[in-house]
């Protein structure tokens, strides 16, 4: 298959783009940026497979910036793709927060962009867009958020992947296109922004063990509960759907566990041998945080058979690690 990533230089982009070329696909991407963001580890899957960052040399890459109309129909007719995924997007609710036009103008019209330049030029090529848990309004679904719970964001990052669904599903009944859709819970793993919360506590903690004595670390809102998956286990789900030849599903994708950020936290801070100090920082409180984000993820598992691999805390440990080296 000829596969094209758009904002492959990204935490999951890297993570997919390995998949695909474990499939031995012909991966093409592109970012803003003027070279291919090649990962410093190896991604390793356990289950055996791993792609080391050599093999990245096979990912054809092209700078485009997604809310350039032209650029991304160039894209789209040089790489003549089979299957199309959006990762390009804003993606840290305190950072739409922040740049809320900015935030639209990436997720909402350069999506739009994207959709143009496939109907245009690939309209028999596997679009899948990447949405979010932040869609929902969790307020009273502590006990688990499913696919027909209400869209009723609460932050611009939310609304931006509300208003990408609906010009998916305008796009799908209108010109009959094979667009899938996916809203993802929480996800981590190495090489994800030190900007979210579970690698800032990461490397923070690396920081400390690093420097041979005490220490602290800056932490926000630590009563927030949230379901958090391994981003290998996330990937391996966007396959599962991408192939599953059903476009009018929607599927959440989590581990149907909300586990606090402090419970994260103190499991972070045990990796560190050296006296570790907790400090609260106002300024990494966002403006409106949900108490309790829970997905449930019955509906992936029972239609496509999705069976997360990854513990949540080996996946910490591994971050950490990571820091340590670096």
């Amino acid at each position: 298959m000829n596969v094209l990533i758009f904002g492959i230089n990204g935490f999951v982009g890297k993570y997919l783009s390995a998949s695909f070329l474990l499939s031995n696909d012909n991966v093409s991407g592109c970012d803003v940026a003027e070279t291919l963001a090649v990962p410093d580890y190896n991604i390793d899957f356990g289950d055996g497979r791993f792609v080391e960052p050599s093999a990245f040399s096979r990912v054809k890459y092209n700078k485009s910036d997604i809310t350039d109309s032209k650029s991304v129909k160039e894209i789209v007719s040089l790489t003549k793709p089979d299957y199309i995924i959006n990762l390009a997007a804003i993606s840290s609710v305190g950072q739409s927060w922040k740049k809320p036009e900015l935030t639209m103008r990436i997720n909402v019209n350069g999506g739009l962009n994207i959709l143009e330049a496939a109907r245009e030029i690939a309209p028999l090529a596997k679009l899948m867009f990447i949405g979010s848990s932040e869609e929902y309004n969790a307020k009273g679904l502590e006990e688990g958020i499913d696919e027909r719970a209400p869209l009723n964001a609460n932050n611009p990052y939310g609304i931006s992947k509300v208003t990408q669904e609906n010009f998916i599903r305008l796009y799908k009944e209108k010109y009959g296109m094979e667009i899938y859709t996916v809203r993802p819970f929480n996800h981590t793993g190495v090489g994800q922004n030190d900007n979210f919360v579970l690698p800032s506590f990461c490397k923070q903690a690396a920081e400390i063990t690093k420097s041979g004595k005490g220490g602290e670390i800056k932490v926000g809102n630590l009563s927030a509960k949230r379901d958090f998956s391994d981003v290998r286990d996330v990937v391996c789900a966007y396959r599962l759907i991408l192939e599953s030849g059903n476009c009018n599903e929607v599927y959440n994708v989590g581990s149907s566990v909300a586990r606090g950020l402090d419970e994260m936290l103190e499991k972070i801070v045990s990796f560190c041998p050296n006296e570790v100090t907790i400090t609260i920082d106002k300024e990494r409180f966002r403006p409106e945080d949900t108490p309790v984000i829970k997905c449930d993820n019955s509906k992936i598992k029972r239609e496509l058979g999705y069976k997360p691999k990854h513990d949540i805390y080996d996946t910490l440990k591994e971050m950490y690690e990571y820091y340590v080296k670096k």
